[in-house]
């Protein structure tokens, strides 16, 4: 590790690598745990991040839902695509604005919503179980204040 001649602290550089490494590390583990699951349904990160969306939101559309996450319409269009094959999402008229879709869960993908959170929740725990909750605090903080102007949205 190089430090700064004024302290001890690790330059910028390798600051951001190592955010970088364990933000990598982390989606890897997050995703595999995911894949490892016995449901009726694909999962990944991004279509758990985007149905618990949906569920929180419903009846959202989609450009909305793609400020929310912080992507790009094209990527919502192929998830909310390969979702509604997949029978998760269904696509409705929005009665405010007869060119605008909405977007709501199927009613077949609202009775797994209490177990995909449970799941979402139960994977976080585990890949954080190394730090203690104050520990999480000073993350969540520090994280909080990177992210600057940047909303951060949560799903729980």
């Amino acid at each position: 590790m190089t430090t700064s001649p004024s302290s001890n602290a690790p330059q910028a550089a390798e600051v951001i690598q190592l955010l970088l490494r364990s933000t990598h590390h982390i989606q890897q583990q997050y995703e595999a745990r995911l894949s490892a699951l016995s449901l009726p349904f694909p999962l990944s990160g991004p279509r758990l991040r985007l149905l618990l969306a949906v569920w929180k939101a419903e009846p959202i559309r989609m450009n909305e839902l793609a400020g929310k996450l912080g992507v790009k319409a094209r990527t919502i269009t192929d998830l909310v695509d390969a979702l509604e094959r997949d029978g998760l999402l269904i696509r409705v008229p929005d009665p405010m604005d007869r060119r605008a879709t909405l977007l709501r869960l199927s009613a077949e993908a609202v009775p797994h919503i209490e177990n995909v959170k449970r799941i979402q929740k139960d994977i976080s725990e585990s890949l954080l179980e190394r730090l203690a909750p104050e520990q999480r605090g000073q993350l969540f903080g520090l994280l909080s204040l990177l992210a600057g102007d940047c909303e951060v949205h949560f799903v729980c």
